[in-house]
């Protein structure tokens, strides 16, 4: 079966990168710039920073710091005004999850036309989007690589999945030194996401060699740098090590794609306004011990990627064994216990469910669930 294989053409990783990323940016021919951003950035000086950087290359430079936690399609049709009448050449998104999903979105209406709902589900676009490069400052969400973008449409109360070929980063920028001031409980919540898209692309139906060896290096550095990386966030070699754990989990989910994990997650994050990060490590375990029925032997790999001696173990039991480090690490990094902490409803799950079976990253999932088992999976978590 023939396999494409998705990454932007050009990533620059380990200290230092920001000034190299400066340097291939003016050597674009690029001149005027949309940041886009939040407000936290802003207020710590981080975006003032790139912005001289930019400035002293003569590339002019316009911030919209409007992104939410969350991003909705109204940051995308702000940010999307801003930049028409700025008359902006291409687009920096600047920060984590949040900011680079909301410039995908941004990039991809701005040639495609029309508003970004139009653009849900898989390849839906027929162009390139505006040229797009993304600076990252957190090591979990991978966005800064992949062809995902994640938008919550305000009206339906859902994080809609938008995956294209044409939202990949022309460049994508993993400079640690931007990472050590970030919180332990952002560092806990995005290190978890990592995690995650490693396992569910390890045990995606897509799978295939290439995406095997990112995702289990990518877990291997995860277990070995998350806890320090929390504790010790200004540890420049944890720093490192999980930037480079974050890209390799993103290189194999943004080709083997996900699972039920983000499918679910999504859902709680649209309709709660949740933390991402933090609903994918509370439903990793659940949604792992459902997997587990049909790949026992993907699971076992995973918890020897996990530092567990598997070599007396049957796949079961190392499958359980994985699901078990799993729940360790989480609470080793302050995760919430589960769901009901966060605020979730029980009245609330056969709606969340609903959307969840519409989620496009569902569809590799090793085993498909009806509805009553979706709905025992978020209820398992409560």
């Amino acid at each position: 079966m023939a396999t494409k294989f998705f990454i932007p053409s050009v990533n620059i990783l380990g200290q230092g990168s920001v000034d190299e990323a400066i340097n291939d940016i003016k050597a674009f021919g690029f001149t005027k710039a949309l940041i886009v951003t939040d407000k936290p950035l802003v207020s710590i000086g981080l975006v003032a920073r790139v912005q001289d950087k930019l400035n002293t290359q003569g590339i002019e430079v316009v911030i919209f710091d409007g992104v939410q936690p969350n991003p909705t399609t109204g940051n995308v049709a702000a940010g999307l005004e801003l930049l028409t009448s700025n008359q902006c050449d291409f687009i920096i998104s600047l920060g984590g999850g949040s900011p680079h999903d909301c410039a995908k979105g941004i990039a991809l209406v701005a040639t495609n036309g029309g508003q970004i709902k139009d653009y849900e589900g898989v390849d839906v676009s027929t162009k390139p989007q505006m040229p797009l490069v993304a600076i990252n400052t957190t090591a979990g969400t991978a966005s800064e690589m992949t062809r995902f973008c994640i938008i919550t449409d305000e009206a339906r109360h859902i994080k809609m999945a938008i995956v294209d070929k044409n939202t990949t980063p022309i460049l994508s920028v993993n400079d640690p030194e931007l990472m050590l001031e970030k919180p332990a409980s952002l560092t806990a919540a995005t290190g978890m996401d990592a995690l995650t898209h490693a396992i569910e692309a390890y045990v995606s139906i897509a799978a295939n060699p290439i995406t095997d060896a990112c995702a289990v290096k990518a877990i291997e550095l995860i277990k070995a740098n998350l806890v320090n990386a929390v504790k010790k966030g200004d540890d420049i070699n944890a720093r490192e090590n999980m930037a480079y754990a974050q890209f390799l989990a993103g290189m194999a989910f943004n080709n083997a794609s996900l699972g039920y994990v983000h499918a679910m997650a999504h859902q709680l994050g649209g309709f709660y306004d949740l933390p991402h990060g933090v609903c994918n490590a509370l439903l990793l375990p659940h949604v792992q011990t459902y997997n587990a029925q049909v790949v026992p032997e993907r699971l076992n790999d995973v918890a020897k990627a996990m530092g567990v001696d598997v070599s007396s173990m049957s796949a079961e039991q190392g499958a359980q064994a994985a699901i078990e480090a799993i729940k360790t690490l989480s609470a080793a990094v302050n995760i919430p216990a589960n769901l009901t902490e966060l605020g979730v409803k029980a009245e609330d799950i056969p709606t969340l469910a609903d959307n969840a079976l519409k989620d496009a990253c569902g569809f590799t999932n090793p085993k498909q669930a009806t509805h009553e088992e979706i709905c025992q999976i978020f209820t398992n978590a409560l």
